[in-house]
């Protein structure tokens, strides 16, 4: 059996790549098509009305291996563990157009996926005066809303609530791996009918790309989010795609090696999505996993949309 170590290397203890993706090892074949939304035998589902967040919080980590994690990212930003929670948002991103769409449908607890205050640890030091920030935790803090990143735990999450859900929402369910949903089989398609279907699927302007539209695909590499270009350019060498579909990339980084690698011979393409567009499905998932085990609270997603436009 493959293990993540193996086909992804350069994993660095508790950092944010190593949750990028959900290696299946151990579930077996027929994860992606065959296991429900969460386990449902992570834990006796609570049936009470209310619930506090740090309730909400540890009902999800629980039925996560290994959570949770030392050194996570995954802790309030904003609010109290022992508020009662009155309502959800689960968004990308806890934006102020986010959180002021929270007041108005009279929810105190939003469920982000990225970070809220512009850094990956958050640490909010070097904001101290800065007026934006300012601005955002007092809107925070006058209406008592709480913020909790979920990142590394549903990206640990089995198979991960990420990957899953962008794969819902692309249809690619079928062609994903049993043992690495990451890794896509299709029939024969053009890299321009790849596309073309992904931004239909992710609702996205436009996407930027290398190769040859009329390029025949069949082995995919997805790798939402941020992997990184070290773990890309691994990824690609060692899994040989034809084409890798990612969220984003350093300019200077992924896009490079695969010019070269296609000036060498090599018949490798790259589409970037963005890497809103390639996870807002995963808030979505948070939203379905929030219904089935606290469906007394009102949820909501909140899609947040690009920060970029395109001319």
């Amino acid at each position: 059996m493959i293990s993540e170590k193996h086909l992804f290397p350069g994993n660095d203890g508790q950092s944010r790549r190593r949750f990028i993706y959900n290696v299946t090892t151990a579930v077996g074949a027929g994860v992606v098509l065959s296991v429900p939304m969460v386990s449902r035998a992570a834990g006796v589902i609570k049936t009470s009305d209310q619930y506090t967040v740090k309730q909400v919080m540890d009902l999800f980590i629980k039925q996560v291996p290994g959570a949770p994690f030392p050194n996570t990212v995954d802790t309030l930003k904003a609010g109290r563990p022992d508020t009662v929670v009155t309502g959800i948002v689960t968004a990308m991103f806890a934006t102020i157009d986010v959180i002021r769409k929270a007041i108005e449908l009279g929810a105190n607890f939003i469920i982000a996926h990225e970070p809220t205050f512009y850094n990956h640890v958050d640490g909010t030091d070097w904001l101290k005066n800065d007026d934006v920030y300012q601005y955002k935790i007092d809107l925070l803090n006058k209406h008592n809303i709480a913020v909790w990143r979920n990142h590394d735990t549903i990206h640990t999450l089995k198979p991960d609530g990420v990957t899953k859900g962008v794969l819902e929402q692309l249809e690619w369910q079928q062609y994903a791996g049993h043992d690495i949903p990451n890794i896509l089989t299709f029939p024969a398609t053009s890299l321009k009918d790849l596309i073309a279907h992904a931004k239909e699927k992710l609702h996205i302007e436009m996407v930027r790309y290398i190769g040859d539209p009329a390029q025949g695909c069949t082995k995919v590499l997805f790798m939402p989010g941020a992997a990184g270009g070290t773990r890309q350019i691994q990824s690609i060498g060692k899994i040989k795609p034809d084409v890798m579909i990612c969220g984003e990339i350093q300019e200077w980084e992924t896009a490079e090696y695969v010019r070269d690698a296609r000036a060498k011979g090599d018949n490798i393409s790259l589409v970037v999505l963005g890497h809103i567009a390639s996870e807002e499905p995963g808030s979505e998932f948070m939203l379905q996993w929030l219904k089935q085990y606290v469906p007394t609270i009102n949820a909501t997603h909140v899609n947040c949309g690009n920060s970029l436009s395109f001319l």
